[in-house]
């Protein structure tokens, strides 16, 4: 199940997108964290002091990897971040995902890098998070599977299709009118493409707080995370294990592996919208780049989910 946490930026959703992984990995269950956020600090929340190779860096030889022997793309160079998989593309099982180091909580995590000095003042961030939508394109998981996706901050990962990859969309906010005002906007556009989204309270300090949110999100407030001085602890640096955790917040984790796991997996309308995405970028940017009129890259007669994997080359 993929899963992304999303929000303000300071809203916290770096940090409970870390705790959540920890949880679930604490569970006995397969984790791969991904940071894609255009400030990489999910390393370190999971407790690695370098992040990753960035997957920005591999972005040529996963396309060459996922290309595999699918006939509509004649090479790795006419492949786009919206490229979908047809057959003879190479569909990932869970464990195929690559470019991934395991942290000491156990969760394997990948990132997307940070800008390099050659992109600055010329590359948008897009350009990195490109390889998480293409690695989710070919990705055949399913319960008892986490991929947890840090995304960038607001509204700006809809600036691709990647927002439509996920099962659930976690909306990390805070008891502010800042923080209420991502989730209106976030609504707003997802509404048109049957995005599910929840929305979890965040650095909640009393009733105040949370009467607040239902104010402003109703029913799409899920759960909240109390201020925690464990928490703190942990962004500090300082010595932290999920024991450490209030009962509370440690109660509001087990609420979002639960609207997880109650979700059932929807591949058609996850082959819809990466067929609809890919055709927007086609005809907004890459047929030009490419050269090439990439539509013709869709394949109708391929079928995502599971009997996918009974086509792998």
């Amino acid at each position: 199940m993929r899963v992304a946490f999303v929000g303000k930026g300071g809203s916290g959703k770096t940090t409970v997108s870390a705790l959540f992984a920890r949880y679930v990995a604490s569970l006995g269950d397969p984790v791969v964290a991904v940071d894609a956020d255009i400030n990489q600090h999910l390393a370190l929340v999971l407790g690695l002091e370098e992040a990753p190779e960035p997957l920005g860096a591999h972005l040529s030889e996963i396309k060459e990897l996922l290309r595999g022997s699918n006939p509509l793309i004649p090479s790795a160079e006419a492949m786009v971040k919206t490229t979908p998989p047809g057959r003879g593309s190479r569909i990932l099982r869970f464990d195929d995902l690559p470019y991934t180091v395991r942290t000491p909580e156990g969760p394997r995590l990948m990132a997307t890098g940070p800008f390099s000095e050659d992109d600055l003042g010329v590359a948008c961030y897009h350009s990195k998070v490109g390889a998480v939508e293409l690695l989710l394109n070919h990705l055949v998981d399913g319960h008892g599977e986490y991929v947890v996706v840090d995304m960038t901050a607001g509204a700006d990962s809809f600036a691709s299709g990647l927002f439509t990859r996920f099962d659930l969309t976690f909306l990390v906010a805070e008891p502010t009118r800042q923080g209420v005002s991502v989730y209106r906007q976030y609504r707003e556009y997802a509404a048109d493409y049957d995005v599910p989204i929840a929305v979890v309270g965040n650095k909640v300090h009393g009733p105040d707080d949370v009467e607040f949110l239902r104010e402003h999100v109703g029913d799409d407030l899920l759960t909240w995370m109390e201020h925690s001085t464990a928490v703190r602890a942990m962004e500090q640096g300082r010595p932290f294990a999920l024991d450490d955790l209030e009962p509370a917040n440690a109660e509001a984790l087990s609420v979002l592996v639960k609207a997880v796991d109650t979700r059932e997996k929807d591949w058609v309308r996850f082959g819809h919208q990466a067929a609809e995405f890919h055709l927007r970028n086609a005809r907004a940017w890459a047929n030009e780049r490419t050269g090439l009129d990439l539509s013709a890259q869709i394949d109708p007669g391929f079928v995502y989910g599971p009997a996918s994997l009974d086509c792998r080359p």
